[in-house]
């Protein structure tokens, strides 16, 4: 029997007892953490399967950017209040500081499936409620910060860049999760830096392509185009893909080329008056404050990609002088009136362009062309000035090619065995691509993560030079809501959301890179079994291989990330 002074002593004891019970109550052990894998996208509702608290370990060079994914699951009966946070990892006195670790939530978004034959991604899709849709895992975002739902999966996102001149040996870390439902809760991890040393993105060799849209930029962010706000907006979108080893400029030198098939159309870069003379004149202000900012500000400029002489409509416009109004020029490529509208431009633009010491590096750019067009608009450009560069993504023509100083043929062609060595000796660039035609593989946001290592390590594979993607940036109307658009399956127009946010499809895509590049390296350094080891794992990225041998992206991108490491 417990006994009390006075009634005041035992009001003031059953108290206590009470807080207690609500504090442990309110703290007991309703969320739980654990380490998951970055091949899959978590789904919200479902419980995740095959977590685990044991020590994660990772293999990296030096230089190299690293993923890896945990999931919070709140098993309680309310809304948990979460966190995460991760600190630097440490290996003995050798430390890699905490801005170069970092934790993210990772965000839902809207998606939808391939068309009703499972063949490809490319329809029109009007109406939204006609395709299966779905909530997925796929924005990285910056926020540190979540409320998870009772009963619901919250997947956190781990980023570690391991520096260039990092001392080789094992580094430990930690991620850390905090709730208002539980006690703070802890994973372990480790990093394994070997001596090799990955070099910077900016000297990688892949040829990586990937169209920028700087329309949606100021659309979303509701700045004029080209102000400043415009350009400070821009800068760190761009500089993500200058982290990748992106080489070129997409640059638009007409109205619409693509026939305003993005949610925000591209405009012309350049303006073209036709004086009361008949005469022309032409502004290149924009383009030239846009190449500027590009090369000098993000450091990307390898090619100026200019589209495009032969855009879907066929239609060019102009500032006419003598009616004050825009007027357009409908031609097709082997009209006079094409000619007498290209001609002119495509002499000054070169003259610009040498004055600005660019032209070696400018490209006339057009895609998915019919090659009778594509030989009309090669004759106009090499009257203006025969060392005029000229680009096509499209098919393969024996015709034309060797007017051809890029071309990225679809996903399933080949480049001759002897056109593709003649190309290499004679610095041409040879890519291939992948659209919405693609089931497999592509950057859905419904498709498996891995898939974008894949791709370009097909691409290495097969001996191309890189790979190109139509679209990094052409937003939706709510791109952090909603991936769905009128054409081609979800996602197919962006993989970098607003914020700048990354995506887990921009994640596995840099760590596809990071392997091309590392076995270009190990090309040079490395010889006998394990290099052979090594090749003959790459030479199974093939659709062939995986329908043949049943194994899936994932299995296959992580068999040779481990050769590799």
């Amino acid at each position: 029997m417990v006994c009390f002074a006075n009634f005041a002593d035992m009001k003031r004891i059953v108290t206590i007892i009470v807080a207690a019970a609500m504090w442990g109550a309110a703290h007991s052990q309703t969320t739980t953490f654990g380490w998951g894998t970055t091949n899959e996208r978590y789904a919200r509702e479902a419980c995740p399967q095959g977590l685990t608290t044991k020590t994660l370990k990772l293999k990296a060079w030096r230089g190299e950017r690293l993923n890896a994914q945990a999931v919070v699951w709140n098993d309680g009966g309310t809304e948990a209040a979460v966190s995460v946070s991760a600190n630097g990892l440490k290996c003995g006195k050798a430390v890699i500081a905490d801005s170069l670790v970092s934790a993210h939530v990772v965000g839902y978004v809207w998606t939808d499936e391939l068309n009703k034959d499972r063949r490809g991604g490319c329809s029109a899709r009007p109406v939204k409620s006609e395709w299966d849709s779905s909530l997925v895992a796929d924005i990285i975002s910056n926020d540190t910060r979540v409320c998870v739902p009772a009963r619901q999966a919250q997947p956190i996102w781990l980023k570690i860049a391991i520096p260039q001149d990092a001392k080789p040996g094992i580094y430990r870390g930690t991620l850390a999760m905090e709730s208002d439902k539980a006690r703070k809760q802890t994973l372990a991890y480790e990093v394994e830096v070997s001596e090799r040393t990955l070099p910077s993105p900016g000297e990688w060799k892949f040829y990586l392509d990937l169209w920028q849209n700087p329309y949606a930029v100021a659309r979303y962010y509701g700045t004029p185009l080209w102000s400043k706000e415009h350009f400070d907006a821009m800068r760190p979108i761009m500089k993500m893909l200058a982290s990748i080893g992106q080489k070129s400029i997409t640059a638009s030198i007409m109205h619409k080329p693509w026939n305003g098939q993005t949610y925000d159309p591209y405009d012309s870069m350049i303006g073209r008056t036709r004086r009361i003379d008949g005469t022309w004149t032409y502004d290149y202000t924009v383009f030239d404050r846009w190449v500027e900012f590009m090369m000098n500000e993000v450091g990307i400029g390898d090619m100026i990609s200019c589209y495009t002489m032969i855009p879907w409509a066929l239609s060019f416009d102009y500032y006419d002088q003598a009616t004050s109004r825009v007027q357009f020029v409908k031609a097709a490529p082997g009209e006079q009136a094409y000619t007498d509208y290209w001609l002119p431009f495509l002499r000054d633009f070169a003259k610009h362009l040498k004055a600005k010491g660019w032209f070696e590096r400018t490209a006339i750019s057009m895609d998915e062309r019919a090659m009778e067009q594509m030989r009309e608009a090669i004759k106009v450009i090499r009257m203006a000035d025969k060392d005029f560069k000229i680009t096509l993504a499209g098919g393969y023509h024996p015709e034309i090619i060797d007017d051809l100083h890029f071309l990225s043929i679809a996903y399933g062609q080949r480049f001759p065995d002897d056109v593709k060595a003649r190309r290499e000796a004679e610095g041409k660039i040879s890519n291939v691509y992948t659209c919405c035609a693609e089931a497999f593989p592509n950057s859905f946001t419904f498709s498996a993560p891995a898939e974008s290592a894949w791709t370009v390590l097909h691409a290495l594979a097969g001996g191309y030079d890189g790979w190109l993607r139509w679209a990094v940036m052409s937003w939706t109307a709510e791109p952090l809501k909603d991936s769905r658009f009128w054409s081609w399956a979800a996602g197919d127009t962006y993989s970098i959301y607003p914020g700048p946010c990354s995506s887990i499809r921009f994640e596995r895509l840099r760590e596809g890179l990071q392997d091309c590049e590392k076995i270009r390296v190990l090309r040079k350094e490395l010889k006998g079994k394990k290099m052979e080891a090594i090749e003959e794992t790459l030479s199974h990225f093939t659709q062939e291989y995986m329908n043949t041998k049943k194994q899936s992206a994932s299995e296959m991108v992580d068999e040779l990330h481990k050769l590799l490491n």
